[in-house]
């Protein structure tokens, strides 16, 4: 099924050309959907105008087969995403925000600090979510629909493995467990979820199809306000934490960002949350004094 998520489009990049290219493409594939979208490129940031969201994207990648953390790019690209942030804010003041660029929880705080918009989010670790949903269902030999689990944390390696969160046709994983006779490895479960990203940048030069549809859902979930959970980073306020940080906890997203399932969780897994938390804090703290 396809979604017909926006009336117009504008993609925007500095480098001469990129940006009017992938319109290009975009325009075949609307034709394919049979989407009658209006499609458009600029290569300055102040050329946005008018927009209800606006997906922060631009940014340095990991580099294939070289050992490095999302936290690597995060001099770089927090200069970029305040440049964009300050560029689009003054004609786009209603505009919803949504970071994508490494690493994105730290990236979010820049746009929030830059912006002062009302909503800005990260997209977090929804992506984990669906890696960790489909290697359980894998493990399981289920139907992938079959699975339900969020991760929380950081987009990076304190992602938290949120286990109480796991239902498997509807039971909790331990009941589906003595019912189906079937164990789970959680430890390599767990690898899976925080490791495949680089198995994936090293042999095709980046993610691409996984990403794409994260990031669809949470757009989807905004456009048509469904407040369906998805474990997006948006402001908490953490213990220990003199602001609000954005970290990522399952809640309800759509028009506006929703409460969370937080206080349902266990203390291990909250914990884990807090320990991100500080994480994505750290690394934010280390790029104030440069921008």
């Amino acid at each position: 099924m396809c979604w017909k998520l926006a009336d117009e489009i504008t993609v925007c990049d500095v480098k001469p050309g990129l940006a009017q290219a992938f319109a290009e493409e975009l325009k075949h594939a609307a034709v394919s959907l049979g989407l009658d979208v209006e499609i458009n490129a600029c290569e300055k940031d102040e050329e946005v105008s008018g927009a209800d969201i606006i997906l922060i994207s631009a940014g340095q990648p990991r580099i294939p087969g070289v050992n490095m953390s999302r936290r690597d790019l995060a001099a770089q690209n927090a200069k970029i995403v305040k440049y964009i942030t300050e560029a689009t804010f003054p004609s786009n003041k209603g505009a919803k925000y949504v970071v994508i660029t490494n690493p994105v929880d730290a990236m979010a705080m820049v746009c929030k600090k830059y912006s002062k918009a009302d909503f800005v989010i990260s997209t977090g670790t929804n992506l984990e979510s669906l890696r960790f949903r489909s290697k359980l269902a894998e493990v399981l030999a289920v139907p992938r629909s079959k699975v339900q689990g969020w991760v929380g944390g950081e987009h990076g390696e304190e992602a938290a493995i949120l286990w109480s969160t796991v239902k498997i046709d509807g039971f909790p994983l331990e009941k589906y467990a003595k019912i189906s006779g079937q164990g789970v490895d959680k430890e390599k479960v767990a690898s899976y979820v925080k490791t495949i990203s680089k198995t994936i940048v090293d042999n095709i030069g980046g993610t691409e199809y996984g990403p794409a549809a994260s990031f669809r859902d949470i757009v989807k979930a905004i456009v048509n306000n469904t407040s369906e959970v998805l474990s997006i980073a948006a402001p908490a306020q953490i213990e220990g934490i003199p602001e609000p940080v954005f970290v990522s906890v399952p809640r309800r997203l759509g028009g506006t960002i929703g409460s969370s399932i937080y206080e349902e969780l266990p203390k291990n897994e909250r914990e884990e949350i807090i320990k991100a938390a500080h994480a994505i804090y750290h690394t934010y703290l280390t790029l104030t004094d440069n921008l």
